[in-house]
Order: C-alpha cells, then sequence, then structure tokens
C-alpha cells in the first residue's frame, strides 16, 4: 500500500509539472526579486495565483492569511514567506475526514459529469479501489443515452471484477437504477456505484432523470448513505468551475472527482474548486490505471505541486 502511495506522489509530481512551471517558477520569481514585503509584493503574488487557474476567491483567501501570519511573525524578508504560503494553500484545500464515511457505509455513490471527463473510467476505478479495500460493488450503468458508455463500463467493471447491472440503449436510466438498488439489497452489497448520462446541453431532462432517479433510491433503498460526486476534467480549467455551477443547479453535490491531472498547467483549479464552492475535491486521478485514482490528500498534492519532498 506504501508502495502504491510512493508511487502515486512520483506520478503526481510528474504531472503537476506543467502547473508547477506556470505557477511555482513564478512564485519563485517574486520571492526572489522583492526585497521588502509591500503591497507590490502581494499584488504580483495575487496576479501569479489568478494565471495559475487558482481563482480570484482562493487567492483572494490565501494572500489575507498570508498578510496575517507576516504580521504575526514579524516576517521581513520575502523569501521567508515561501513556507507560510505552502501552508496556506494547504488549509485552504484540507479535506475533513468525515469526507469518506460513504466509503464504510452501505451506501449509493452516484457519479455525474459531462462526457469526455472520463466519467466512466472514474466509475471503474473506484470500483476496483473499493473492492480491493474489502467492500463488495455492485455498478449500475444508467448512462443508458450513449452507446458506448454500457461497453466502455462493462469492460472497466470485469477489470475491477466488479458485477454490473445495465439497460439496453435507450432504457429509463431510473429502471436500470431500480434494478440494480434491488440487485444490491438482494447480494448485500457494501457500496452501489451508479453511472448517470453527462447531458448538460439539454438540462430539463437530464434534471428530471436525475431526480427520477433520486426518487428510486429514496423510495428503494432509503437508509442508504448517499453520495454525489462530479467528475470534473483539470485540463478544462475553469470550464470546469463553470461545469460545476451547472450541475449544483440540477443536484446536490457532495464531492469531486478531478481526473487528467497529469500533464495539465490547470491544476490550480483543484485549489479553485474548493474555494469557490466550499465542495471538497476527493479523489484525484493522474492515470489510466485503477490506483492512479486515489484520495484526495492536500499535503500531498501541495507538496507535489511544489516539489517538497514527502517525509516518511
Amino acid at each position: 500500500m506504501e508502495e502504491k502511495k510512493k508511487g502515486f506522489f512520483a506520478r503526481l509530481k510528474e504531472g503537476l509539472t506543467k502547473t508547477r512551471n506556470s505557477i511555482v517558477s513564478g512564485i519563485d520569481s517574486v520571492f526572489r526579486g522583492f526585497t521588502d514585503i509591500d503591497d507590490d509584493f502581494y499584488e504580483e503574488l495575487e496576479e501569479i495565483l489568478i494565471m495559475g487557474d487558482i481563482g480570484v476567491n482562493a487567492t483572494t483567501a490565501i494572500v489575507e492569511r498570508l498578510k496575517q501570519q507576516v504580521k504575526e511573525k514579524h516576517i521581513k524578508e520575502p523569501s521567508e514567506c515561501k513556507q507560510l504560503l505552502i501552508e496556506s494553500i494547504k488549509e485552504q484545500m484540507q479535506v475533513d475526514e468525515t469526507a469518506y464515511d460513504f466509503e464504510k457505509e452501505q451506501s449509493v455513490i452516484m457519479v455525474i459529469g459531462v462526457n469526455g471527463v472520463g466519467k466512466t473510467t472514474s466509475v471503474g476505478k473506484l470500483a476496483g479501489k473499493l473492492k480491493d479495500e474489502g467492500r463488495k460493488v455492485l455498478i449500475a450503468a444508467a448512462d443508458t443515452f450513449r452507446a458506448a458508455a454500457g461497453d466502455q463500463l462493462a469492460e472497466w467493471a470485469s477489470r475491477a471484477d466488479v458485477p454490473m447491472i445495465g439497460g439496453k440503449e435507450g432504457a429509463d436510466p431510473a429502471s436500470v437504477v431500480f434494478d440494480a438498488v434491488n440487485a444490491a439489497k438482494a447480494r448485500g452489497v457494501d457500496v452501489l456505484l451508479v453511472d448517470t448520462a453527462g447531458r448538460l446541453h439539454n438540462k430539463k431532462n437530464l434534471m428530471e432523470e436525475l431526480r427520477k432517479i433520486d426518487r428510486v433510491i429514496e423510495r428503494e433503498y432509503a437508509d442508504a448513505y448517499r453520495e454525489n460526486l462530479i467528475v470534473l476534467d483539470a485540463t478544462t480549467g475553469q470550464n470546469a468551475l463553470s461545469q460545476l455551477k451547472e450541475f449544483k443547479e440540477v443536484t446536490d453535490i457532495t464531492g469531486i472527482i478531478l481526473t487528467k491531472m497529469d500533464g495539465t498547467a490547470k491544476g490550480g483549479i483543484a485549489v479553485a474548486i474548493q474555494a469557490e464552492y466550499g465542495i471538497p475535491v476527493k479523489y484525484i486521478g493522474v492515470g489510466e490505471k485503477v490506483e492512479d485514482l486515489q484520495k484526495f490528500d492536500s499535503n500531498t498534492f501541495v507538496n507535489a505541486l511544489f516539489d517538497v519532498v514527502e517525509s516518511e
């Protein structure tokens, strides 16, 4: 397990190279280029953080916290601010331990997101991850709108050795969920993972579809722990924020899976999302394998971003 974590840290660090180049090198040049901690110093820092997709709200909170600490600790040298900045970003992204309660409970996890963000892949990886942790998992293929979705998910399900309940293309997603809920109860399943259709352009239909699924789960599986995860593609930067905003209007979102963190210059979006909407990033993906999806840890993420050596 430790080995996996170390491997993941190395891949995350490598994946964040472009983000590091766009944010951290800029931050370093501010720390080196200023001799005094003054308004110009803070302004320059703000600009670099915003340009790095960290977003206005998160940047304001991080810089305000930094100003406060500089004052409290009587810091005079800009170079001494780097560690404080790192700590401030970590604080901004802290995920509460209770955020993963659904992994231990009898739960239904609905996974939503637009097509092409890695939603179906994330369902497959999450299924494999939970099964590896000793949970009994069942997948419901409720994305009946897209022809290839069921096949793709079936492939992931067999790779993870997790059973799947699906419906024909064009079938009613709520009826697939109804069958899956009853199967989950009959088989004593711990976690039911539901892949849903991601057609945001037809918001009214999507809203109705998700409501129907909700009603089925509430009626048939009232005591199940509920979790709604949205999958966002880190490479889309600020676009990911607008997708989150749109989906939030359709359904209640409890957490985020941030995919394609390997090779994007827009990794700062992970910080922005949390500050903007108060919804935690719960998982982060840096590649194609099951172990490339891991629980989000602010320490690991910020250390990888700033190339800080992880302590044992």
